[in-house]
């Protein structure tokens, strides 16, 4: 049966002397899960970054802008319906590349449009296609990690995605500068099938060895049937957190570089850095949230007392996000944002290490796209009124006060339905 951790069964694991080698390709693993994070957030916020460009080449207004992005958001709650239950079934060794590798495809063909028409179609088909990306990835950490070390995991995939959140800004107007924005759309997606080939490599090697995690509650192929999944609690727990807190992380990566632009007046050559500094700061956030509920854990704490205190300092240090339409000095809205997603991703990490505490590990890819589900969700609506909003003449302040008041309630409304988070037995989530 294995060691007795923390009140959960955890299997044995590799000898000694093999330990080295296991935990060589292990890491080689999360790296590669660490870069499809990156790739997946530079395919997606590109838009983000060239929009002054785009909307001067193409004419573009804000509702087009709101209504493109949005839609990314609609296609790709819509997916995360599917994207679960397709990761369950085919396994996370498969589900890996076949989405890196069909949303990258997607990202190429943003340099072929020439119509709001065609822009629509192929942000459609990134949002459906990227939707694989977070189950894959949770699935992944739940198959090769153990729960003392899940927290440290998921808070490096986590932060992965803020890597890519600060590339592009650095990157990208150079690039589209000096290259133009459609050969951009196509470098950047282009990455991505050499991260397939990379990955088959790995697989490939017989030195991986086996996931110490790989017993399935559910034998591959069947899946927990949606009735048992949809009546849950833990399932509405975690897809009523995203929906009240992914909106924020959405409205964010999608107007903050018009934010700066409209408000403090900073053009593509230089909100770069300003961005730049507050992903960096989210994924420290990201980091920290993931090692001190960690530590909290390995230090004997209860898990409902170790997940939900993380979780509430997270949600407080969002409320004076507000400010950000007060200050004068664009670093002094630099430093409210970067605090602002620093929290988010602590929060963030924190909910998904939750989902592999509470979850059996048959259905881990399941809850996860429910929850992205309804956060996407959320994201689509709140981007679309963004759009509405500042098009009609409107500002930005009423979506920072939603922002402030989002993740207390996400917090009561955990704690309402899992007044008492309890560990399922490390049963695993085989291939």
């Amino acid at each position: 049966m294995g060691e007795i951790v923390g009140g959960m069964t955890r299997a044995a694991g590799p000898r000694p002397a093999a330990r080295s080698v296991f935990a060589s390709y292990r890491g080689l693993l999360l790296g590669l899960l660490l870069l499809a994070g990156v790739l997946n957030y530079m395919d997606r916020q590109i838009i983000a970054v060239l929009k002054p460009m785009l909307q001067a080449e193409l004419g573009w207004d804000d509702k087009i802008y709101g209504h493109l992005v949005s839609l990314f958001q609609f296609a790709a709650a819509v997916a995360f319906l599917f994207a679960g239950w397709f990761v369950d079934r085919v396994g996370w060794r498969r589900a890996n590349p076949l989405g890196v590798g069909a949303w990258s495809l997607a990202a190429m063909a943003h340099g072929f449009a020439q119509t709001v028409g065609q822009f629509s179609a192929v942000r459609v088909a990134l949002g459906a296609t990227e939707a694989v990306g977070t189950p894959a990835a949770i699935k992944t950490v739940a198959v090769w990690f153990r729960p003392e070390e899940r927290s440290v995991a998921l808070g490096a995939v986590n932060a992965a995605t803020n890597l890519g959140a600060i590339i592009t800004p650095l990157a990208v107007p150079a690039m589209a500068l000096a290259l133009g924005w459609r050969t951009t759309f196509m470098i950047v997606g282009g990455i991505g099938l050499l991260w397939v080939v990379c990955w088959w490599l790995l697989m490939s090697s017989d030195r991986l060895g086996d996931p110490p995690n790989q017993t399935s509650a559910a034998p591959q192929g069947q899946p927990v049937p949606w009735r048992i999944i949809l009546t849950d609690r833990r399932t509405w727990a975690v897809a009523g957190a995203k929906a009240l807190t992914d909106q924020v992380w959405w409205f964010l990566l999608f107007w903050m570089p018009d934010l700066f632009l409209r408000v403090f007046h900073l053009d593509m050559r230089s909100f770069g850095v300003p961005l730049a500094t507050i992903y960096a700061t989210a994924a420290v956030g990201s980091l920290l949230g993931g090692y001190v509920s960690g530590r909290l854990l390995a230090g004997g704490m209860s898990l409902n007392r170790a997940r939900k205190m993380s979780l509430l300092v997270c949600a407080l240090l969002v409320l004076p996000v507000p400010l950000v339409m007060q200050v004068d000095n664009h670093w002094q809205a630099v430093a409210l944002l970067a605090l602002t997603l620093a929290a988010h991703q602590g929060f963030s990490v924190n909910l998904f290490a939750l989902i592999t505490d509470v979850v059996p590990a048959s259905r881990v890819g399941s809850v996860t796209s429910v929850g992205a589900l309804c956060g996407n969700i959320a994201g689509m609506l709140v981007l679309q009124a963004a759009g509405w909003v500042l098009a009609s003449g409107g500002s930005y302040a009423p979506f920072f006060f939603l922002a402030a008041s989002s993740y207390l309630l996400a917090l009561l409304w955990i704690h309402l339905l899992l007044p008492t988070l309890k560990p399922v037995e490390a049963t695993g989530a085989g291939d």
